[in-house]
C-alpha cells in the first residue's frame, strides 16, 4: 500500500446500509477537478455549501452538502473533499462512481482500508498511537473504552511516551559523553546522578505500563468460559450475567450442545462470556462434538468459571466427575469455583464450597452475582480509575515490556561503571527504539500495512 500513496483516493466513509446521511470522501494533492465536475462551482475553504451533485450529463444525482478542506489543514494533510448526501446505498455508490469518473484523469481510485488515516499519519497529522486510537474509538464496546480511546486520540498516551523518551535521550547523552571523553577526570554519570535518573525512568515506565494494561483490558476485554457438568446451571448463569434469556435452560442433561457467546460489561470492562456443553463421559455423537468445542474454548480462556451443583455436591459420582474435569483444566488459566443453586440448598453448604477462591450463588435469584463480578474484575487486574486510563493495544504492551527489560539490563550494567558503558549505551538505544515503535517514529513498512489494513474502508 505504501507504494501507491501518491495516487488520489475516494471512498464511502459511512457504514454500509441505509441512513439519513452518507458521506463520500476524496483525498488528493488537488481535488479541484472533482469539485468542478461534481459540484459545478468552486467551494469556499472549510465552508459547508448546499448544492446539487451532478452526473456527467448534468443531471442531478442528489442534493447535499459539500465541504472542501485545502491542504494541509485537513484530516489527511492533502486536499480533501467531503460530499454529504442522503444515506441510501445506491445514491452513495452513484456519487462515488461519479467522483471516480471525474478524477479518472488524475488516476483517482477507491481507497483501501485505513488509507485515509494512514496518510494522516505519514503526513504528520497524528502519530501511530493516535491513528490506532481512531479505530479503537470506532470499535469501542463500552463507554469506558470509548473515553479511553478519546484520551489516546487526544495524544495523552503519546505524551507519556514522549516524556519517557526524553528522559531516556538525556540518559543516553550522559553515557555517550562518558564514552567520548574517557580521559576526563569528572565522572559524568556519577555527577549527573545517572543511577537516580534511571531509577526514576523505571518508576515512570511502571506507571505508564500499568495504565496501558488497563487500557488494553478495556479494548480487548476478558474471555470467560463457563464450564462444568450437565445441569450445573451454566446456561442459567450466562442468562443471569447477561440479563437476558440467551441460552435455552431445561432440566434435561445435555441441552447445550454448542458454544453460546455473549459480551457483557462490568464497570466498563467488556467480558466475553462463553457458555459451553456440559462436560461428561458417554455423550452421544452430537453432544460429544459440543464437549470437544467446550474444551477448545477452555484452552483459550482468560478465566474459567468452574460451575458446581450444590444440590449434588455430596454425591460420590458427581464429586468424582468434578475431580476428573479439574484434572484436565489448564494449569495456566485462572479457575473460579462457583457453587450454584444456593436458592435450593440455603442451609447446608459443603465444606469445599467455602474454600478460598470459591463462591456460592444462585443463578436463578441473582444472589451472589455481584461477588462474582468483583472476582472477575480482580482476575482481570482492573482498577476502577477510568479517567486516568488511555486505550492501548497488545503491541504497545509488548513494546513497553521490552523497554522495561532493556532498562533492567541497563541498571545492571550501570553498576559496573566504565567496564560496560558500551553495552549500557546499546541497551538504552534499544529501549528508545522500542518506545519509538509505539508512536511510529521507528517502524517497518510491513507493520504499518498490518495496522491500517484492519481499519474500515473510508477511514
Amino acid at each position: 500500500m505504501l507504494a501507491r500513496l501518491d495516487q488520489p483516493i475516494a471512498a464511502i466513509a459511512t457504514a454500509p446500509g441505509r441512513g439519513a446521511v452518507g458521506i463520500v470522501r476524496v483525498s488528493a494533492k488537488s481535488v479541484q477537478a472533482v469539485i468542478e465536475a461534481v459540484c459545478g462551482r468552486a467551494l469556499k475553504p472549510r465552508e459547508a455549501t448546499y448544492l446539487p451533485f451532478r452526473s456527467a450529463d448534468g443531471s442531478f444525482i442528489d442534493q447535499g452538502i459539500a465541504i472542501h478542506f485545502p491542504a494541509p489543514n485537513s484530516y489527511t494533510g492533502e486536499d480533501v473533499l467531503e460530499l454529504q448526501a442522503h444515506g441510501g446505498p445506491v445514491v452513495l455508490q452513484l456519487l462515488l462512481a461519479r467522483c471516480l469518473e471525474a478524477g479518472a484523469g488524475m488516476t483517482l481510485r477507491v481507497a483501501e482500508p485505513g488509507e485515509f488515516t494512514q496518510r494522516a499519519f505519514l503526513n504528520g497529522k497524528l502519530d501511530l498511537a493516535q491513528a490506532e486510537a481512531i479505530a479503537d474509538l470506532i470499535d469501542a464496546s463500552t463507554e469506558a473504552a470509548a473515553r479511553s480511546a478519546t484520551r489516546s486520540l487526544a495524544g495523552e498516551f503519546s505524551r507519556e511516551i514522549h516524556v519517557l523518551r526524553d528522559a531516556l535521550i538525556n540518559l543516553r547523552m550522559l553515557v555517550e559523553a562518558t564514552l567520548d571523553f574517557p580521559e576526563e577526570e569528572i565522572d559524568f554519570l556519577q555527577k549527573a546522578d545517572a543511577d537516580g535518573q534511571l531509577q526514576r525512568l523505571q518508576l515512570k515506565l511502571g506507571e505508564v505500563l500499568e495504565r496501558a494494561r488497563q487500557g488494553a483490558l478495556l479494548r480487548e476485554g476478558l474471555h470467560v468460559v463457563i464450564a462444568g457438568q450437565p445441569n450445573a446451571g451454566k446456561s442459567s448463569l450466562l442468562n443471569a450475567l447477561a440479563g437476558a434469556e440467551l441460552a435455552i435452560v431445561t432440566p434435561i442433561p445435555g441441552t447445550t450442545r454448542d458454544v453460546v457467546r455473549q459480551t457483557i460489561q462490568i464497570e466498563g470492562v467488556p467480558l466475553h462470556v462463553v457458555d459451553t456443553a456440559g462436560l461428561r463421559e458417554g455423550a452421544d455423537q452430537v453432544e460429544q462434538i459440543g464437549i470437544e468445542r467446550a474444551w477448545g474454548q477452555i484452552e483459550k480462556a482468560d478465566a474459567v468459571l468452574f460451575l458446581h451443583d450444590l444440590t449434588r455436591a455430596d454425591a460420590p459420582d458427581y464429586r468424582a466427575a468434578d475431580d476428573a474435569i479439574r484434572a484436565k483444566l489448564p494449569e495456566d488459566v485462572p479457575v473460579v469455583d462457583v457453587w450454584n443453586k444456593l436458592d435450593a440448598q440455603p442451609l447446608v453448604i459443603p465444606a469445599q464450597a467455602g474454600t478460598q477462591g470459591s463462591l456460592s450463588l444462585s443463578a436463578k435469584t441473582g444472589a451472589g452475582l455481584d461477588t462474582l463480578r468483583k472476582q472477575l474484575l480482580a482476575i482481570a487486574g482492573y482498577h476502577a480509575a477510568p479517567e486516568g486510563v488511555f486505550i492501548a493495544r497488545e503491541r504497545h504492551l509488548h513494546a513497553l515490556r521490552r523497554v522495561d527489560a532493556h532498562l533492567m539490563e541497563a541498571a545492571a550494567l550501570l553498576a559496573q561503571q566504565a567496564q560496560a558503558l558500551d553495552l549500557l549505551a546499546e541497551e538504552l538505544r534499544l529501549a528508545q527504539n522500542a518506545l519509538n515503535e509505539i508512536t511510529g517514529e521507528f517502524n517497518a513498512d510491513d507493520l504499518l500495512g498490518v495496522i491500517f489494513s484492519r481499519f474500515c474502508i473510508g477511514k
